[in-house]
């Protein structure tokens, strides 16, 4: 009999679902502590959340069953991952289930932003009768900027397309032969910003966009501009869209999510009601959404339990567990490649190539090459990819995979490399496991190295002369930020090194910037693994 313990809400069809399932015994309990839920964690087998509970390491300090924990939805920001994976628990989510939902509610903000419908209902209730105050604007012939072209921000461009809309849009990760065929303009961010008419935003939040709308970018916006946002709080900065907003640079805002939930502190209050439409984060919340996560969920948890297909797991592969424990330090290492190799390049991803030598050659390359490209996409899509649907999701996005393995000696007993070709250019990273069997990056292009693939990193490359590597250390020690680590190639032919820097703490884009700053840099990359 497996025990699963459901600590948020679900329909009453999941639930049901659950229920009926003969080996399957289910407790609902809702709204625990941490406290209380780390107490009834270690009797159960399974877990199903949505957003409200917080699995933490504490939580999972005393798990000696729990097999997986299934989340209702998308976002898992609310799961301690490395504890999770650390206890062998696979996590698990549904990262389609609600995409129509989620689509219409951004469709719907837009409607209701452009014919100001919220602030006319609200008037005609107030017993008013102000039809001149309240003229609209058409959709037809105007432009809509996308940032971020995943399932979400496709399906809202196929949606809009049909009002006659021009469409721009920004994702690193779609080639302009599949934007082209969905009748997408790709530009870069800039570019969309410029353009837009009406500008919505699809990205899952991390280093890349947090925070990547703020004053500075609305002053690229058309004046008038309309902003949507049902992605995540965060990537828009409210102190400065609702000074925009008031000062009539951003015409109309709608927004579904927020830095904090419930955002009763937000900026966003003290705007006038009738230049922003506020939603209480219901992009997923429709009847057909909240089913359909629901039960997706509880057929991904009790088939895993029962030893069947484990799908959408974000941490591990369905892989023979025995073959998964050898293969792990490899998945590892191929994750951190991938991750690596897409933040240090420009441009949209046209191909990788994941290249093998040596011993490693006798595991399933398929696994490992699913992780190489489930790092890859993960800076741009974030908890959506994972390593079931890694692979169709580049190939979606027009994004070409090729596997090879060679014989080519190496001074490594195992080497793999990933190489990402754009629009703009091609960069390789290499990569092996050191005696201990802990992830290397041994190598970058033509330079030779060989560093741990820590959190945070900064990749340089400069003149090779006295005194570049004194001038950057000293930018940030006065900036507070330790060096753990340091590795240098050199390529004397051509009078340029390049240098990979771990850092123990997060780098700010300030620092980065007065590093681009430094005398005889030429180029400067900040990673976060």
């Amino acid at each position: 009999m497996y025990k699963i313990l459901v600590s948020d809400k679900l329909s009453e069809d999941a639930l049901n679902m659950l229920k009926n399932e003969k080996d399957v015994e289910c407790t609902v309990k809702t709204g625990m502590t941490e406290d209380e839920l780390a107490g009834m964690l270690p009797d159960f087998d399974g877990l199903i959340i949505r957003s409200a509970s917080k699995v933490t390491a504490k939580c999972l300090e005393n798990v000696k069953k729990l097999k997986v924990i299934g989340r209702a939805g998308v976002g898992v920001d609310n799961v301690d991952m490395a504890a999770a994976t650390a206890k062998g628990v696979i996590v698990m989510n549904t990262p389609d289930a609600n995409t129509l939902s989620t689509a219409e509610q951004t469709i719907t903000l837009i409607l209701g932003m452009a014919r100001n419908l919220p602030q006319a209902d609200a008037s005609l209730k107030a017993k008013k009768w102000e039809r001149t105050k309240f003229v609209g604007t058409e959709l037809y012939g105007k432009t809509l900027g996308v940032i971020g072209l995943g399932r979400i921000g496709t399906e809202v461009v196929k949606r809009m397309l049909a009002f006659g809309m021009k469409v721009i849009g920004y994702d690193p990760f779609m080639t302009k032969e599949k934007a082209e065929a969905l009748g997408i303009e790709m530009a870069d961010i800039p570019t969309v910003l410029k353009n837009g008419d009406i500008i919505t935003f699809h990205v899952p939040k991390n280093k890349e966009t947090a925070n990547m709308i703020t004053k500075k970018e609305i002053e690229m916006m058309k004046p008038g501009v309309m902003i949507v946002n049902c992605a995540r709080g965060g990537i828009i900065n409210e102190k400065d869209l609702a000074e925009a907003l008031t000062a009539g640079r951003v015409k109309r805002a709608a927004l579904d999510v927020y830095d904090k939930e419930p955002p009763f502190d937000s900026e966003y209050f003290a705007v006038d009601p009738e230049k922003i439409i506020l939603a209480p984060h219901l992009g997923a919340s429709t009847v057909e959404a909240q089913e359909n996560v629901g039960k997706v969920i509880v057929e991904q948890v009790v088939e895993a339990l029962r030893g069947g297909m484990v799908r959408n797991a974000l941490n591990i592969p369905a892989v023979d567990p025995e073959q998964l424990k050898e293969m792990q330090p490899y998945l590892t290492l191929n994750e951190k490649l991938g991750a690596f190799a897409a933040q240090l390049v420009e441009g949209s991803v046209k191909s990788a190539v994941v290249e093998y030598s040596g011993d490693v050659c006798k595991y399933n390359l398929k696994y490992l090459t699913i992780a190489a490209v489930k790092g890859m996409l993960t800076p741009a899509a974030g908890d959506s990819v994972n390593y079931v649907n890694a692979m169709p999701i580049a190939k979606e996005r027009g994004i070409e995979i090729v596997e090879k393995t060679t014989t080519v000696k190496s001074d490594f007993p195992n080497m793999i490399s990933v190489t990402i070709e754009t629009d703009k250019e091609r960069r390789k990273v290499f990569g092996s496991l050191s005696v201990k069997r802990e992830a290397r990056i041994t190598g970058i292009d033509r330079f030779e190295l060989e560093i741990a693939p820590e959190k945070n990193i900064i990749v340089y490359r400069n003149m090779d002369k006295p005194g570049v590597i004194g001038r950057m250390g000293t930018v940030l020690g006065s900036n507070g930020i330790n060096i753990a680590s340091f590795s240098l190639g050199r390529s004397k032919e051509e009078k340029v090194a390049l240098g990979v820097v771990t850092v123990d703490n997060e780098v700010p884009k300030s620092v980065i910037d007065s590093i681009k700053n430094t005398e005889d840099i030429i180029e400067v990359k900040y990673i976060m693994l």
